[in-house]
């Protein structure tokens, strides 16, 4: 499968790692450009690209974006249509400024990242664990009751089964929190689910 990581932060390098282990073609993209990705990219190694935002969303079949808040509206929106977008980014005042929607709990994150991508198909996922957990918890050979669990949340069903094989694929167990408003709210920071180590049994009675 072709990949397209938007962000090169600790979640968006972190994925693209593991992405690429599993065998997936990943092109990554930052505001900086390709060229300050050429370094991660031979990390990376393998097929891996590095490549422009635009050049990134038309290159995967699934997308993830891993940028600040604040940055979402500088997204190309028409790059995106059509496309599953994973949406693994959150909401921090301090360092996005103020969303009064969100501070007002009017929306979510990921419903003000659908609105502006508006054809894309996104499930909220990869938001809430610490990105070396991610980068090393990963056990595709272990039971799913022993993983630990990654959450998505959509109003695709078929996307989000989509984003759940994959996470399945990397060695966690997949654990749906509902749509984007519902699971949204739920995998939020300082949610009983946000930046905790569960197990998918533990997962599953947390959002029950």
């Amino acid at each position: 499968m072709k990949i397209g990581i938007v962000g090169s932060g600790m979640i968006g390098s972190t994925t693209a790692h593991l992405f690429a282990a599993a065998g997936h073609e990943v092109a990554i993209a930052n505001s900086r450009g390709p060229d300050s990705l050429q370094e991660l990219v031979s990390e990376i190694g393998g097929s891996a690209l590095a490549a422009s935002v635009e050049e990134t969303a038309g290159f995967g079949e699934i997308v993830l974006v891993a940028v600040p808040l604040k940055a979402v509206g500088d997204l190309p929106a028409g790059a995106f249509s059509d496309k599953i977008v994973i949406d693994a980014n959150n909401y921090y005042p301090g360092r996005d400024g103020a969303f009064e929607t969100l501070d007002e709990d009017r929306t979510t994150s990921s419903e003000l990242l659908a609105e502006h991508l508006g054809d894309a198909r996104v499930v909220k996922a990869f938001n809430t664990m610490y990105y070396a957990t991610l980068a090393s918890e990963g056990r595709p050979d272990a039971p799913r009751d022993e993983r630990l669990a990654l959450f998505a949340a959509s109003d695709d069903a078929e996307a989000k089964q989509t984003v759940s094989e994959l996470i399945e694929e990397l060695g966690f167990a997949a654990v749906d929190t509902g749509s984007l408003a519902e699971g949204g709210r739920r995998q939020q920071p300082g949610t009983s689910i946000y930046a905790k180590d569960l197990t998918a049994p533990e997962a599953e009675r947390a959002v029950a």
